[in-house]
């Protein structure tokens, strides 16, 4: 029992020396391995390090070039705002220059009106010093005239200044009325002069064309078998056309060609188009030819409205009836003398506005009066009365300012010198109408309008000659001294032109232009 114990401690013993001995093994072994994670980690810190210097150069660099570039871009921003505000300066000082040179001018024009107003005040106060003088020579004078009238006639102061005043009053109004013959001659002159300018510098800005419509219908056919096919069976074809379109349907032995006729110009016109139609189609019988009809008549309804309106808008003239447009449309298909009165309308629109513009007057107002001076033409064919009447009546019923409706029933006679549109509108209508081309007249007839105007201005009493001159737009009378007198003379040109306007048609006026003269012829022998 006493040998085991001790044998037990010792082995005890061993154990715990063995223990210590490992552990300073471990020790010393993870001091070894602790040394080199150290050196490693170290190392290892030390290249992360050199690694981080590294980028940081680089990002510095990188800085630096874009520092670099940003400042490049900066600078050239700013050298180019500072370019153009060099620039701007440079302008506004060109302005400044500018502005102080014509300041310099105006200055300048200044001084020499200055100077001129001065030499004009200096010229002036030796007027008035001249004036004075003489007023005071002229009161000396007429204080010598009265002493001597005193002296000779023997009057009294009253007496003398009664015969006085009355001898100056008729030196006065002699002098008065040459004075107001020349000024009124100088007047008539100065107008003359305007208006032939105001007439020209118009007539020279309108530029249209000349009338080239005919007033008689005609359609073309492509041979004679159709007439016979136009008229049909006993005749019932050419009656139904008649009877739907209210136009005389003409076929005659002319090859080629079938008339149409009507004092209507609208329906003429929705028959020339039915009837091109047809011959075109060939179908040609009752039911059809109503049909066609119908077609054209509301073809030639919306033709009718959209030239109106056309017209309107071309014209300037704002605000009509609706009944108006339409009415104006029509005139599309009205002729006088061969004349387009849609054509002629528009034209004299044009002129009465240049007309009143010249003269300080209301264009749109006279372009409104022009277009609608010849509305009444639309619808003479279905009222009694003259186109003027007729239209002034239209233009009442739409109301119209009274300056359009006084230009439209008055345009043939501007009599009322107060009613100056009327006047502008009869202006523009005779140059419109008067214009070479404007108008077409068979030679017959125009050989009998010169026959009776000049027979008309030869009834009267005391005229020895007349004659029909500028393709009778004036008529020159030669009367005789001894049986016309000056004072009748006036009286005997007025009734002529008067004659002439009531019983004579014409385009446009008349001039009538009356000479007396005595001749006195002596031979020596």
């Amino acid at each position: 029992m006493n040998l085991y114990i001790p044998l037990a401690v010792a082995d005890e013993t061993i154990a715990a020396a063995a223990l210590v001995v490992a552990a300073g093994v471990g020790i010393a072994v993870a001091a070894v391995v602790l040394k080199k994670r150290i050196a490693k980690a170290r190392a290892e810190a030390e290249e992360v390090l050199a690694q981080a210097r590294r980028d940081a150069d680089s990002i510095r660099k990188e800085a630096k070039v874009e520092a670099r570039e940003e400042a490049m871009k900066a600078r050239e921003a700013f050298e180019k705002e500072a370019a153009e505000t060099r620039e701007e300066l440079r302008g506004r000082e060109r302005q400044v220059v500018k502005r102080e040179d014509g300041l310099d001018a105006k200055l300048e024009t200044l001084s020499r009106k200055e100077k001129a107003v001065e030499a004009e005040q200096k010229r002036v106060s030796g007027l008035e010093e001249d004036l004075k003088s003489k007023h005071a020579d002229l009161d000396r004078a007429i204080a010598e005239q009265k002493e001597q009238l005193l002296k000779i006639s023997g009057l009294g102061t009253d007496e003398a200044r009664t015969v006085l005043l009355e001898r100056m009053e008729a030196e006065v109004e002699h002098e008065a009325a040459a004075m107001i013959q020349r000024t009124t001659e100088r007047a008539r002159e100065t107008a003359d002069a305007k208006a032939r300018e105001i007439l020209a510098s118009a007539i020279q800005r309108l530029a249209s064309d000349y009338t080239s419509e005919a007033t008689v219908a005609t359609v073309d056919i492509p041979n004679d078998d159709m007439k016979g096919r136009i008229i049909g069976r006993e005749g019932r074809n050419i009656r139904a056309f008649e009877r739907a379109t209210g136009v005389d349907v003409i076929v005659d032995d002319t090859p080629g060609v079938v008339v149409l006729s009507s004092f209507d110009s609208v329906r003429r016109e929705v028959g020339r188009r039915a009837m091109a139609k047809l011959v075109a189609d060939g179908r040609i019988q009752p039911p059809r030819i109503e049909q066609t009809v119908s077609e054209c008549q509301k073809e030639v309804d919306r033709e009718i409205v959209e030239t109106g309106k056309q017209v309107a808008l071309d014209t300037g003239v704002r605000g009509l009836h609706p009944k108006e447009v339409q009415l104006i449309g029509r005139l599309k298909f009205r002729t006088s003398y061969g004349q387009s009165v849609l054509k002629h309308s528009i034209e004299v629109s044009a002129l009465a506005g240049m007309l009143a513009e010249e003269l300080g007057l209301d264009g749109r107002l006279a372009r409104r009066a022009g277009l609608l001076h010849d509305i009444g033409k639309a619808v003479d064919h279905e009222v009694e009365g003259g186109h003027p009447e007729i239209g002034a009546d239209l233009a009442r019923r739409y109301n119209e300012k009274q300056e359009v409706i006084h230009a439209i029933g008055g345009h043939h006679e501007p009599n009322v010198p107060d009613m100056l549109y009327t006047t502008i509108v009869a202006a523009a209508d005779a140059v419109s109408a008067s214009r070479p081309g404007a108008r077409r007249e068979t030679l017959e007839k125009y050989v009998q309008r010169l026959e009776k105007l000049e027979s008309l201005a030869g009834r009267f009493e005391g005229v020895a000659q007349a004659f029909a001159i500028q393709a009778g737009r004036e008529v020159r009378v030669v009367v005789d001294a001894d049986k016309v007198s000056d004072e009748t003379a006036t009286k005997l040109c007025r009734d002529i032109a008067k004659a002439v306007e009531d019983q004579l048609t014409y385009p446009g006026e008349v001039k009538v232009t009356l000479i007396r003269e005595r001749r006195v012829v002596e031979y020596a022998r």
